[in-house]
């Protein structure tokens, strides 16, 4: 069984933790709060430590990492974490600058060692259809393509913590949206950022970062797209879908979390009925994207054992931050 660490005891850590429980050893934890590290050690029997170099001195023997940390520290802690001789699991998103992007992966490079990126709404069922009929042509050529992402944040999510900093959070796209961005990358290839516009407009003094945003792409083939994305939403969390307009069929994959087919039309043939898949992440007063980490461990156990060849790597990390980084330097 492999020896795993994580770095960053926060919500999604604890989801991470049970993964590894069920599959191997968590020997630490490690956080810069100190009751939070504590907490998560005792639950899972682990050691705890307050800074990755202490544990990393300290605990030898690790072989996996899954780091957890604000999105600003992804790259520091994947790449101490890839010189120290380990495997890294890294939470979305792979980081905030694609500079840092290739300096992980290079890390891993000169390391030998593996690097997986966390994107567990590929495995949701209606995106996995998505992605075959796309894949296979059965929706002829893509014509345009509407992203939406309609969740809400309220400003105690925001306040005395991390997310609402540009420096560590670096913008909603980054820290709410970065998989739905990451299923654009993944269908439809790189785009163009013709225009875009994002505001802060309901969380100004407790966040450094946008709210809303309105993008137009534009891709190769001359398919065009948008996204609309806010946290705004009133109250609780509204919608995460695609639509997809092909010249033979149009689909639509909505529900909260992009977890429900809720349109289909296409020429000769039916999407039959779907599983339910997962749950959402459940995180107390809000909730996050499909809990699909299982399958996101299982693939790393795979690749470690020399029997799958790695789902999320380093390049589709990139891609989506690549994007991102367009959108808000446009």
């Amino acid at each position: 069984m492999y020896s795993f660490a994580i770095i960053g005891c926060g919500k999604i850590a604890w989801r991470h933790a049970q993964l590894i429980a069920e599959r191997g050893v968590l020997s630490a934890v490690c956080d810069v709060d100190i009751a939070r590290a504590n907490e998560l050690a005792q639950k899972y029997n682990a050691i705890p430590y307050y800074t990755a170099a202490a544990m990393f001195d300290k605990h030898p023997g690790l072989q996996v990492i899954s780091v957890c940390s604000p999105n600003g520290l992804h790259a520091v802690h994947s790449v101490l974490s890839l010189k120290n001789g380990c495997h890294v699991i890294c939470e979305k998103p792979m980081a905030i600058t694609v500079s840092d992007c290739d300096i992980m992966m290079q890390a891993a490079i000169d390391a030998e060692k593996h690097l997986f990126i966390v994107k567990q709404n590929r495995y949701n069922p209606p995106i996995i259809v998505l992605k075959e009929l796309v894949d296979s042509g059965r929706l002829g050529k893509i014509l345009s393509v509407q992203l939406n992402c309609f969740w809400n944040r309220d400003n105690d999510y925001y306040q005395q913590s991390w997310r609402g900093s540009r420096a560590l959070a670096g913008g909603t796209l980054y820290t709410q949206f970065s998989h739905f961005i990451d299923l654009l990358c993944w269908l439809f290839g790189n785009a163009r950022v013709v225009s875009a516009i994002s505001k802060n407009l309901l969380h100004q003094g407790v966040s450094a970062i946008d709210d809303e945003g309105v993008v137009l792409l534009e891709w190769e083939n001359g398919s065009i797209g948008s996204i609309h994305y806010t946290v705004n939403a009133f109250s609780k969390n509204m919608e995460g879908s695609i639509t997809v307009f092909g010249e033979m069929g149009t689909v639509k994959v909505g529900g909260e979390y992009l977890n429900k087919l809720e349109y289909q039309q296409i020429e000769n043939y039916t999407i039959p009925e779907l599983s339910l898949g997962n749950i959402a992440n459940q995180y107390g007063n809000y909730a996050g994207s499909m809990s699909n980490h299982d399958k996101v461990y299982d693939n790393v156990l795979a690749v470690l054992a020399g029997k799958e060849q790695i789902a999320t790597g380093g390049w589709e990390g990139r891609s989506t931050v690549q994007l991102i980084e367009k959108i808000y330097n446009n």
